[in-house]
């Protein structure tokens, strides 16, 4: 079925949204998703290499997740463009060459640990260092980054998956640490973490096999879910850990 073009009516009419991590599947989607609403007047869409723009409202920018000084840039730029409301962290790394989900801990690997913290945790941190001051400061804004389930210390019942697990759970950290911080200066900020579920991309293909069908999400629908519950929180909520559904996942 085709996918409703998503509104954000909390956000001011006109409102200005920026997306790192815009070549990647879910990324692509918001991307997508924020330019089928028409009151986005335009979406920063940033990745390690130029993409050409679909719309007039979509202005590529690139970014290297571990390169605070790129981030600076991209920062810079959006500021000089008129500030932003919403801003979305789509990065994240659950395996690579040299980088798989460990399924025991006689598996963990020293460099495998850096490349996951370096690009699940301290680069969307630095973005959050750089881009939760450009918010508003007199009205709603949405801080989001994509976490994950298993970053849930509490909901841990399988072990494995060292690295990411551990990175994603001192992501939802730094959130919650954001937002507190956030609270003092910008007190209509939302500030979470967000769970997008199990979605059909290069990080999840290799372990797709387990997960039902009606479980395993087009980028598309994943996206519409996430601005859909990014939509109806409030600055009481920040800090925490949201599911696609709406659903709080606990520490």
């Amino acid at each position: 079925p085709r996918t409703k073009p998503m509104t954000l009516p909390s956000l001011p009419e006109g409102y200005r949204a920026a997306v790192f991590g815009a070549s990647g599947g879910i990324g692509a989607a918001l991307v997508n998703a924020l330019a089928s609403d028409d009151r986005c007047a335009l979406i920063h869409a940033g990745s390690r290499r130029n993409h050409p723009a679909e719309t007039a409202r979509i202005r590529p920018f690139t970014f290297d997740l571990q390169d605070e000084w790129s981030i600076e840039g991209a920062a810079s730029l959006i500021a000089a463009d008129d500030g932003v409301d919403l801003v979305l962290v789509a990065t994240g790394r659950l395996h690579a060459p040299g980088l798989q989900p460990e399924k025991s801990n006689r598996s963990l690997e020293a460099a495998a640990l850096h490349e996951a913290f370096a690009i699940n945790t301290i680069g969307p941190a630095l973005i959050a260092k750089r881009m939760l001051p450009l918010l508003p400061r007199n009205r709603r804004a949405i801080f989001g980054v994509l976490s994950a389930r298993v970053g849930s210390i509490s909901d841990n019942r399988l072990g494995g998956w060292h690295s990411y697990r551990a990175s994603k759970a001192a992501l939802n950290m730094l959130v919650c640490t954001f937002a507190i911080e956030q609270a003092r200066t910008h007190p209509q900020t939302v500030c979470v973490a967000l769970h997008p579920g199990t979605v059909d991309t290069g990080l999840s293909k290799p372990f797709q096999s387990g997960v039902a069908t009606e479980k395993l999400f087009t980028p598309a629908r994943s996206a519409n879910h996430l601005l859909a519950v990014l939509d109806t929180l409030t600055p009481a909520q920040s800090g925490r850990v949201f599911a696609w559904d709406g659903q709080e996942i606990t520490p």
